[in-house]
């Protein structure tokens, strides 16, 4: 082979240097380290980036990649939740990861254990990307800065070269776009994308210095505030000991009919909410005002012949959950796998493509999804009811709690993790105090005054589904049906297991708890699991994988829903 082919020929090429170009790359080398990587970034980092808030998830997978206590020494805030005022009560109300009195005074940097699992950062994504991209150059990966993709050959449904900014031509066994939004891939090879919301929200932000927090928690732990105000929102994180990111977003439709320049409606929104007016009132801008249009959308197609779409490039959701860079990881963690497979031949290749596909799909559109209840329930939106009702009209969403929850639960408790019910970060019961306080009605369990509980499995195919750890991907087995699929992994697999040998709920309750304790140690970590699986069960029930039954000779199941919890709860 020449020496120009050996040098310009890579077994992945990666376009994009963010979050999810270092996920991929760092993954696939500490698995796979013969694999010739190449990371393309067409900026110098380190840069500014926004969406900067985080949600747990992520920390696991900086944990797997084995830069976790590179992120941890930089001293990012930690968040412990968030502060919110939202919806139709003009109080302020949290949203926790862990309970505020459990959060415990501890030295940074701290070890990747304990509360730390359940917490998350607000990063500086100058420093934090930064510190990704050197990470994956350390694992091995080859990192090209300042180098942009000019040009993309393509052969039907297969990239054969990739032109650079450099004058070089690189070509790969395997392509992944990371390029964010741009979607250098995307536009090339002509995939369509969907914008499946009315929201369409332009962003307005800047970065501060001295700006005060608005609580401090412990050692370095603190809540993001998102603040609404009746034409949009403020989201206020802070990103260190002195900076901090303020931005405003409002739809794009209110945008162009206020004509005024950004910095003018930028300053105004910050003005008009007294709780944000304090913090910054002795603080200083940078005086750079950024804008984008921040619109959800999802690609239609995300893997090819040898090219996959991963991160913001397959798809964007509303930063109002802080779901993106969640979004981002977890798709790029799971494109390595999936690379790391086809390398390997051990699956087909088909079936890894569709699911990585469906997976990404189902999770960003179930975030767009739950993006557009949070608008359409926003009554502080006053002179924006129009915008939110046709929110709530397009979806045929009625704010009801009880209603809520069976529409954000179609097809979605699986897509985010396929051992336990999670949306968006947030577990059923988490999930059904938000929809209560939205709506200020009482939200309902499903598997409430029930007390016989029988699976149902009919017009159910079986599949499989994968499962991505260490390095590998594992077929489980699972139940699909129309939209919903029934994983046999994790508390699923130990309902699935008791519900084949029993029905009467004090049976099925005595079984949860003996595995509980068995798993647990900590008394506290078995009665959380033991409500996590009820949730899991109640789940299933909302989804026809479980006939509840009453009978009346025996006692029934209570589930209580308190109107707050330690997690969500009156910012008092």
């Amino acid at each position: 082979m020449s020496n120009f082919l050996q040098q310009n020929y890579y077994d992945v090429v990666i376009i994009g240097g963010g979050p999810a170009g270092s996920t991929a790359g760092t993954l696939l080398k500490k698995y796979a380290p013969n694999l010739q990587v190449l990371i393309l970034e067409k900026e110098k980092f380190p840069r500014d980036h926004v969406g900067e808030s985080q949600l747990p998830g992520i920390s696991n997978i900086l944990a797997e990649m084995g830069c976790w206590d590179k992120v941890e020494a930089a001293n990012f805030p930690i968040k412990i939740g968030a502060t919110y005022r939202w919806g139709k009560d003009p109080d302020l109300w949290d949203f926790d990861f862990i309970p505020v009195a459990e959060f415990k005074d501890e030295s940074r940097p701290a070890k990747y254990e304990g509360q730390r699992k359940i917490t998350a950062f607000q990063v500086d994504r100058a420093v934090y990307d930064d510190i990704l991209l050197r990470h994956a150059k350390e694992l091995g990966c080859e990192v090209q800065e300042e180098t942009a993709v000019t040009k993309v050959d393509i052969d039907g449904d297969r990239v054969t070269t990739l032109h650079l900014s450099n004058g070089q031509q690189v070509t790969a066994r395997h392509y992944v776009d990371c390029s964010g939004h741009i979607g250098v891939l995307r536009r090339a090879l002509g995939v369509q994308t969907d914008s499946p919301t009315r929201l369409q929200n332009i962003a307005i932000w800047d970065y501060w210095t001295n700006a005060e927090w608005a609580e401090e928690i412990g050692v370095g732990g603190t809540r993001v505030q998102v603040m609404s105000l009746t034409h949009g929102w403020i989201w206020f994180i802070p990103l260190g000991p002195t900076r901090t990111s303020i931005g405003f977003i409002c739809p794009a439709e209110h945008y162009k009919k206020l004509r005024k320049r950004p910095e003018e409606v930028y300053t105004e929104a910050l003005k008009s909410e007294p709780r944000i007016a304090n913090l910054i009132a002795n603080a200083t801008s940078r005086n750079k005002i950024e804008t984008t249009k921040d619109w959800s959308f999802l690609a239609q197609r995300m893997v090819g012949e040898n090219w996959f779409l991963a991160g913001e490039s397959a798809g964007f959701a509303d930063p109002i959950l802080a779901a993106g860079m969640t979004l981002t990881h977890s798709s790029a963690r799971e494109v390595a796998y999936t690379i790391l497979e086809l390398e390997r031949g051990r699956h087909d290749s088909g079936w890894l493509k569709i699911h990585y596909e469906q997976t990404q799909q189902r999770r960003i559109k179930q975030h767009i999804q739950f993006a557009d209840y949070w608008y359409a329930a926003n009554g502080q939106f006053t002179d924006l009811k129009k915008h939110c009702r046709d929110i709530a009209k397009d979806s045929g969403l009625r704010l009801s709690p009880d209603e809520a929850f069976r529409w954000l639960a179609q097809g979605g408790f699986t897509n985010d993790y396929i051992d336990k019910p999670v949306i968006g970060g947030f577990d059923p019961g988490s999930m059904k105090h938000v929809l209560q306080k939205f709506a200020k009605q009482k939200a309902k369990w499903q598997i409430d005054g029930f007390n016989i509980f029988k699976l149902n499995l009919k017009g159910a195919q079986e599949d499989f589904i994968p499962q991505y750890s260490q390095g590998e991907i594992r077929r489980i087995k699972c139940y699909v049906r129309d939209n919903d699929r029934l994983p046999i992994a994790g508390y699923y697999d130990l309902i699935f297991k008791v519900l084949s040998q029993t029905s009467d709920i004090r049976e099925i309750a005595n079984r949860v708890k003996v595995f509980c304790q068995r798993k647990f140690s900590s008394a506290q970590h078995a009665r959380i699991a033991f409500n996590q699986v009820f949730q899991c069960l109640d789940v299933l029930v909302n989804e026809g994988w479980v006939k509840a039954q009453l009978d009346k000779k025996k006692p029934k199941l209570t589930m209580n829903m308190p109107e707050e919890n330690a997690y969500i709860h009156s910012h008092q």
